[in-house]
């Protein structure tokens, strides 16, 4: 088949998906007739499926997308604002957990939710990484240590702003800040030189994060162990990152040891009009 079908019978020739296409690349100049894909247009496609999404009538199939391969939307379970703005405040870092393993089936369904994050072009450059279980976690987190004592060493102002002088001391002293002794570390990793890695991990990573707690799971962003990560070669090398990945986020997941009963206030939001 060519880039796409449509289904003459179901074709209402309304043109939303012509208009809808981000591409511009549906030809539906002649009113009368079905769209069909404009010359060369299957070297422009990205694959965002937008144009199989918004046809009423089911009538488009595209050739790495059918209507009955989509998820359905069910209007019925649309979040209301009221719902929309608990769901989000509701999310708490969470830095005390259980010593229960999280379920792999459970990781998998958050990293399944959190594929489907929007991304530059459709590119889709996330790469994603699991570590399993509090001993491992906590031996790549003595590699952050290692980073951190380097760079009270190196950039000893920096460090100390950066509070590593007390993480490292704490350390020494059996407690552990960089991981908080969670049972799991979900790390999305993306090529070094590619423009959309480091916005497409960071909203991948925040759909996981707040999808997390509909599991029964708590989440922390990682920044220490994101920035060693980053550039510290032993922690690379331990988590084998291929030539050329790197780590744009890391989170830790596991089940929250507290509950929380209230949610706190943030200050006024600082917003400018432009008319």
């Amino acid at each position: 088949m060519s880039l796409f079908s449509v289904n003459e019978e179901k074709c209402k020739k309304d043109g939303i998906c012509a208009a809808e296409c981000p591409l511009s690349i549906i030809d539906f100049q002649d009113k009368g007739k079905v769209p069909r894909p404009f010359d060369h247009s299957e070297s422009l496609c990205i694959n965002c499926g937008h144009c199989v999404s918004v046809c009423p009538h089911g009538a488009l199939t595209h050739k790495n997308l059918a209507p009955q391969d989509c998820y359905q939307v069910d209007k019925e379970l649309a979040l209301d604002v009221e719902q929309t703005e608990h769901f989000l405040r509701y999310r708490r870092s969470i830095r005390n957990y259980k010593s229960k393993a999280v379920e792999k089936e459970k990781i998998e369904k958050l990293i399944h939710i959190a594929s489907h994050a929007p991304s530059g072009h459709n590119v889709q450059p996330v790469h994603w990484q699991v570590i399993d279980g509090k001993e491992k976690v906590t031996e790549l987190s003595s590699h952050v240590i290692d980073w951190m004592k380097n760079m009270l060493k190196a950039q000893p102002d920096l460090a100390k702003m950066m509070h590593l002088d007390m993480i490292t001391a704490a350390w020494e002293m059996g407690m552990d800040v960089v991981s908080r002794r969670a049972p799991a570390l979900v790390l999305v990793n993306g090529g070094s030189k590619d423009p959309f890695a480091d916005s497409a991990c960071k909203i991948a990573m925040t759909f996981l994060d707040l999808s997390a707690p509909s599991l029964g799971l708590g989440s922390c962003w990682n920044g220490y162990f994101n920035r060693a990560a980053m550039s510290w070669e032993p922690l690379q090398k331990a988590l084998g990152f291929p030539e050329g990945i790197i780590n744009y986020g890391t989170m830790m997941l596991g089940y929250p040891k507290y509950q929380y009963y209230r949610m706190p206030n943030r200050n006024t939001p600082r917003v400018t009009w432009t008319d």
